[in-house]
């Protein structure tokens, strides 16, 4: 009789949208899981479980996944995935650092991953990127989740492919193992600054400027400069599909997903909803980017010129 595949032992800190749409995901697939949560959210999540409803079709579903409040020194975990803002996740490390679980990753926009992991010395840190996107209400999230996780470490560190597949075996997400996450998420940054700048020009309402080609052809332009400029410094363009970004083909699809985006309420769902809520973020994005740019000397002129469009939201720092 075949023994039966030991369950991995997960923690998910923070309950956010992708948060609860990655434990909720990991949940139904038989994966061990329990959320680390705090305030009234924690509250909601063990009283009423976690809801998850979605943003595109009926129906919802409730899931009864364990919730902390706190994370004990003898607490251990085969994986603990953090998923936070760029702007809080340190606020986690110390706990971290006390905590016996060595596996760690860290999950969402990233453009410090080698500065986080010089401040969690002796752990395995990872970092990933989860397809999921959507905003929380009072007494659930509604969301959309593609089941898909980008995940790997930095370059040049001990390979985490064997992990990575055990911590996803038989579960009904899309695992793609990244072995340079730090190029991954400079090239992410440099994509989706742009289009949070978009979301703060017109307030959220994507809709109007749907028929802008214009201004939806200056994205585009800032996105390559971005690119540009990190392939310059001696970077990869990842993921590898986007390394021909200077052809028509590239500037073809953006232009079409941008449409789509303005004119449905998936718009609202995979942009505006995170730019919104998220404006301490993707200012801090912007700035590191800026910063980046400044130091490869590099020209962005259109990239400024949207972040000047952006202005009245973002915290810009000479």
């Amino acid at each position: 009789m075949k023994e039966k595949e030991k369950r991995m032992r997960i923690l998910v800190i923070g309950a956010g949208v992708i948060g609860s749409n990655l434990a909720a995901d990991l949940f139904a697939s038989g994966q061990d899981v329990t959320i680390l949560a705090r305030g009234r959210w924690a509250d909601t999540l063990m009283q009423q479980g976690l809801t998850v409803k979605s943003a595109f079709f009926p129906g919802k579903k409730t899931y009864r996944i364990p919730v902390l409040r706190e994370l004990k020194p003898d607490d251990r975990y085969d994986i603990v995935f953090v998923v936070m803002r760029y702007t809080q996740v340190e606020s986690v490390f110390d706990a971290l650092n006390a905590n016996a679980s060595e596996n760690i990753v860290l999950v969402g926009n990233n453009l410090s991953p080698e500065a986080c992991v010089r401040k969690l010395p002796g752990k395995n840190v990872l970092f990933a990127f989860y397809m999921a996107a959507g905003h929380r209400e009072t007494d659930r999230v509604v969301s959309f989740s593609m089941k898909k996780i980008t995940i790997g470490q930095l370059q040049g560190s001990p390979p985490n492919e064997k992990l990575i597949g055990e911590i996803f075996n038989g579960t009904k997400i899309k695992a793609v193992y990244e072995p340079n996450m730090g190029d991954y998420l400079l090239c992410h940054a440099a994509f989706v600054t742009p289009i949070a700048f978009a979301c703060y020009r017109c307030d959220g309402d994507l809709k109007r400027i749907k028929r802008d080609k214009t201004y939806l052809n200056q994205i585009i332009d800032a996105n390559i400069e971005g690119y540009r400029a990190i392939e310059s410094a001696g970077h990869a363009i990842l993921p590898a599909t986007d390394r021909d970004y200077t052809g028509s083909r590239y500037r073809r699809l953006c232009y079409t997903m941008y449409k789509l985006m303005c004119a449905t309420k998936i718009g609202k769902v995979c942009a505006s909803d995170h730019a919104l809520n998220a404006v301490e973020e993707m200012s801090a994005l912007n700035e590191g980017l800026k910063r980046f740019y400044a130091e490869h000397h590099a020209s962005v002129p259109m990239y400024l010129a949207l972040e000047t469009d952006a202005e009245k939201y973002l915290t810009i720092r000479e």
